[in-house]
């Protein structure tokens, strides 16, 4: 009894020291509020985080993980399925407007030509507007204003007998005269586009005999398309004259270029040599012998390349042919003797060329009459010049033999 006496004392002290705590306490947590709740009070616009406002979830199990996210593939998948099937149902309207602008733009162009790449920088030249596409079959317009691009065709249509008129266009100055009519530079009443149109006097054609070489130079324009050959836009003609639309090539003849430089360098004349080189090679595979190739049928657009022209001699032959035609100058040995010749007489040209680009003069030129030049080509003789690079000669002794 003594012993618990003496407890009781300690216990009854424990007991106050305890409530004198629980009293401090909430005085303390008061304070302690107090002062987490100063900071908070400079940034009550912010809003509350999500994790204080979310509840705890319960862990998932993974078989829960897997069912709960079913749903969710469902739900991305559902709108990519949904686009698929719209597409599925929008394909034959898309293809139809897409066909539509391409039989739009085949019935225009019975009255105005097809515009070309360089009509552009044509405009600029002369200071004209350019706001018409490019492409010739940019002009067709949807029903809604917008324009949409036909599907590309591996074989453009660009037989134009009888869609034009000489009123379809404004004739500007000549470019140039041949022996069977001239080169007028023309713009199109329709888009405004420049054209060279060749003006061929009918009367004169038949008394050169030049209708077969003619109507063989509108067959293989028509038929060919490489970036280094002139386009034929379109073909017509009148009680007088035959008329043919073709790109204006605003850089000239190389043969002007030519001879203001006198000589290439052996870059410069690398550069041409090789983009003819790419132009016969097209038309050889082809079947198609060129046969008049000098500086003058070479012109040259804004950007510095090459555009062959001129196609009056060139003829569509699988193997052999006899026809004596072509440029003194540039005539093969085989072609001056009179002897059946293919396509390699394009190669001899090409030989001619490269030396009168390295030199300024055909290696078998005569101050004399014709005859002095197929007599020098017939003989086979070349002298080159010093200056002419050694790797050049090798080229062209196996060019010119």
């Amino acid at each position: 009894a003594t012993q618990q006496k003496e407890q009781s004392p300690a216990l009854s002290r424990a007991t106050t020291a305890a409530s004198a705590a629980a009293s401090q306490a909430p005085a303390q947590s008061q304070s302690t509020t107090q002062s987490t709740a100063q900071p908070q009070s400079s940034t009550q616009s912010s809003l509350p985080s999500t994790t204080d406002l979310t509840p705890p979830q319960p862990a998932l199990s993974t078989q829960e993980q897997s069912k709960s996210a079913e749903p969710m593939q469902h739900q991305q998948s559902y709108p990519i399925q949904q686009q698929q099937a719209q597409s599925q149902i929008q394909q034959p309207q898309q293809s139809y407007q897409q066909s539509q602008p391409y039989q739009q733009s085949q019935q225009p162009a019975q009255q105005q030509p097809q515009p070309q790449q360089n009509a552009a920088s044509i405009q600029n030249l002369i200071n004209q507007p350019s706001a018409q596409p490019k492409n010739p079959h940019d002009s067709a317009y949807m029903a809604n204003g917008a324009m949409e691009k036909p599907k590309a065709v591996s074989n453009p249509v660009r037989e134009t007998k009888g869609k034009y008129t000489l009123q379809d266009f404004t004739i500007n100055r000549t470019l140039g005269t041949g022996s069977f009519g001239r080169v007028h530079l023309v713009q199109s009443k329709h888009n405004q586009r420049f054209y060279a149109v060749k003006v061929l006097k009918k009367q004169q054609v038949v008394k050169m005999k030049q209708v077969e070489h003619t109507n063989d130079e509108r067959r293989m324009l028509q038929k060919v398309k490489h970036p280094f050959l002139i386009t034929l836009w379109g073909t017509f003609q009148d009680s007088k004259n035959l008329y043919m639309v073709m790109d204006f090539i605003e850089g000239g003849e190389l043969f002007s270029l030519l001879r203001k430089s006198q000589r290439f360098p052996n870059p410069v004349a690398k550069f041409y040599a090789a983009e003819v080189t790419l132009a016969l090679d097209y038309l050889h595979s082809m079947d198609i012998i060129y046969r008049d190739l000098k500086p003058e049928n070479l012109l040259l657009d804004r950007h510095g390349h090459l555009k062959i022209t001129d196609f009056g001699f060139a003829k569509e032959v699988p193997d052999i042919t006899w026809t004596l035609c072509g440029t003194p100058d540039y005539l093969a040995p085989e072609v001056v003797s009179s002897k059946g010749y293919n396509k390699s007489v394009d190669w001899w040209s090409l030989g001619i060329l490269i030396f009168e680009m390295l030199c300024g003069f055909t290696p078998f030129w005569d101050s004399g009459s014709p005859l002095k030049i197929y007599e020098n080509i017939l003989r086979g003789r070349v002298k080159y010049p010093p200056y002419v690079h050694p790797d050049a000669q090798d080229l062209l002794s196996k060019l010119i033999t």
